[in-house]
């Protein structure tokens, strides 16, 4: 356990996770409007206090968990009084913020939407190609997502530091919300013929990708207003996501970067 310079206890961990953990220095950490990531409570915990800390991270849309106090003792050993909080490596953006900038300024928003996609690495390498490429979001559900902790930011090479992360407690909602902006939703998946090449991505795009194991969810599917995916010549029939995703992304660049 080690104390930060503005007062915050941390159990720094084996994978360079941060924690604070106890209910006062979490509500001093709102106080101090430090990024938190989400909370995990033990689902036992009761009290006034607790009441004042999960209405507080109501407010301030931070994800809240209630688990079992086993799963809190592994994360770490000392006093948590029942409560633990994961510390976010980066501040999320707004998300119509974003998009209002890119119209602003003229140029077509492309923003890269991650359903379920929970593994750290793949989530790290996906934003650092996404950065690199230029997408001006990535936009990710409040659960169900990797953690965007320090391995994160590792395997983004940084990129995280840059690119604006929206966080978002319905995507099916925020998919709306970007199809009323005049968003063109694109689909990832390989339940379809068409490859990625017939679609226009020089229109103001959001391409969504699902998870390796369930591809994009079925409500997400019902908003997109089509589907592509990438010509597989090989024996084997899928990609790695992160690749995969590196590859459409930078189909988009191409079709955004020909000659007139």
């Amino acid at each position: 356990m080690e104390k930060r310079k503005d007062g915050f206890l941390i159990d720094r961990n084996d994978n360079q996770k941060d924690y604070l953990f106890g209910i006062r220095p979490i509500m001093e950490a709102f106080n101090a409007d430090q990024q938190i990531d989400k909370i995990l409570v033990n689902k036992e915990l009761k009290g006034d206090l607790l009441k004042e800390l999960l209405g507080t991270a109501r407010e301030k849309k931070i994800p809240v968990t209630k688990v079992p106090e086993s799963k809190l003792n592994r994360i770490t050993r000392k006093n948590h009084q029942g409560v633990v909080a994961y510390i976010s490596s980066i501040a999320y953006a707004s998300l119509d913020n974003v998009v209002d900038g890119c119209y602003t300024s003229g140029v077509a928003p492309l923003i890269l939407m991650l359903d379920r996609v929970t593994d750290v690495r793949n989530f790290g390498a996906i934003a650092r190609t996404a950065e690199v490429a230029g997408v001006h979001a990535i936009v990710i559900p409040e659960k169900s997502s990797a953690q965007i902790n320090s391995d994160a930011v590792k395997t983004s090479a940084g990129a995280l530091n840059f690119i604006p992360v929206s966080r978002e407690r319905n995507l099916y909602y925020a998919l709306k919300d970007l199809k009323k902006s005049g968003l063109n939703v694109v689909g990832v998946t390989e339940k379809t013929d068409r490859a990625m090449y017939e679609a226009d991505l020089t229109l103001p795009t959001v391409l969504v990708v699902g998870s390796e194991e369930d591809g994009i969810s079925e409500e997400l599917m019902e908003l997109c207003d089509e589907f592509v995916k990438i010509p597989v010549m090989g024996k084997i029939e899928s990609l790695n996501v992160s690749v995969a995703t590196g590859i459409v992304i930078y189909e988009a660049v191409r079709q955004r970067n020909k000659p007139a």
